[in-house]
Parts: C-alpha cells; structure tokens; sequence
C-alpha cells in the first residue's frame, strides 16, 4: 500500500513556538534557545492512523509574520493543510492568527486546519480566556492546547491534522 505524502504549513505571529512544536513532534526533543526561522525549514514525519493508513506529513514551518506577502503565499502553494500556532501569553498573536487565516484559506481555498494554543506552561501568563476559545470551537475549529516545552498535547495536534487529510 503506498503511502500518502501530504504538505502541512505552520504559520502564526514571530516566537509562538512552531519551531519548538515541530521539533518536539518530529525530534522528540525542544531547546530554550530561541532561534528565529528564516524563510522556511522543513521536516517529514510519517505515521500510521489506526484502521485509516499511513501518512507521511512534509512539514513546512514558515517564518513568523503579522501577514502574508507575494514571497511567504509561495510557500503555501500546494499544501494541503496548515496549522495556525497562537502564544497563549501574547493576545495580538491571536489576532494575527485570525488575519493570516483570513489570507490562507483564500490562497489555499479553506483546507483542514488546527489551531494550536501552545505554551500552556505558562498558563498563569495567559492572556487568551476560556471564553475565547470557547467561541472559536463554536465555530466548528479544531482547538489543541499544547506546550511544546513539556510536550503536552503536541502529538494530539498533528495527529488531528494527520486524521484530517486520511478521510
């Protein structure tokens, strides 16, 4: 049985941890160091979704952006998903996600998508209520909170992502 190969975008505001989600889903292993991404760094991760088949996820972890220019709509082409990462600690970062929703499902013509809350081991720095997120699951959105330091919940997003492009 062949394997299916899928491209997956991570995109969201500068610092949110979506090099750290990454590394911690591909490597097993997250750094304090904070490096910022230039451009695109890209990973692979297959797996096998219980009854449903294997896939293999082309990870594409794009710089940070408050927007998406004529350069950074390049890398999304051909994706087929994306998962929008927030700061739980940092409420602009949420509007910025909500924007570069906007722009991506234009682009991409409105595929699976996860929204990831990462860094809830900070959760008393948190500037995003319940309520919030609340209204965005009302929407029909997947809603993951992780922390990609503890590693907590960072399997449970991409698998959902992953079980997504299986149906």
């Amino acid at each position: 049985m062949a394997i299916l190969t899928k491209k997956i975008c991570l995109i969201g505001d500068f610092a949110v941890g979506k090099t750290s989600l990454v590394s911690r889903y591909v490597h097993g292993i997250f750094s304090d160091r904070y490096l910022t991404t230039i451009g695109v760094k890209i990973d692979t991760k297959q797996l096998t979704i219980s009854g449903r088949g294997s896939i293999k996820l082309v990870l594409w972890d794009i710089a940070g952006t408050d927007r998406f220019s004529t350069m950074d709509t390049h890398y999304l082409r051909g994706a087929a998903a994306y998962l929008l990462v927030v700061d739980g600690t940092r409420r602009d970062t949420l509007d910025t996600a909500l924007q570069l929703k906007k722009s991506a499902d234009q682009f991409l013509n409105s595929p699976p998508f996860v929204m990831i809350f990462n860094k809830t081991d900070l959760q008393d720095e948190w500037e995003i209520t319940d309520a919030e997120l609340q209204r965005l699951q009302r929407k029909g959105w997947n809603i993951v909170r992780t922390s990609a330091k503890q590693g907590s919940k960072v399997e449970h997003a991409f698998g959902l992502i992953a079980s997504s492009l299986l149906r």
